[in-house]
């Protein structure tokens, strides 16, 4: 049997990472990374692949509660990051 083959991160997977990477400790949020084109599908890819995380919390705006979801890269992603392999 052989190892589960590890996942190939995309150009535009990495796009993304990069910009999640050079974001501050809280991360990105997902409206952040949608209004700058990147799609949610691509996010749900890099979730499911292991290079993100993607955490929802309550925060107030305008006196009004709302919920954001924030994208955190992970320590896979970073070492994707590093690796010259891209789809």
């Amino acid at each position: 049997m052989s190892p589960p083959a590890r996942p190939q991160l995309t150009k535009d997977g990495r796009r993304v990472l990069e910009v999640v990477a050079g974001s501050s400790r809280q991360g990105c949020t997902e409206a952040f990374l949608l209004a700058h084109g990147f799609t949610v599908e691509l996010l749900v890819n890099i979730v499911r692949a292991g290079f993100a995380t993607m955490q929802s919390e309550r925060v107030r705006a305008g006196g009004q509660p709302i919920e954001v979801t924030r994208v955190h890269i992970t320590d896979s992603g970073r070492r994707a990051l590093r690796g010259k392999r891209t789809q």
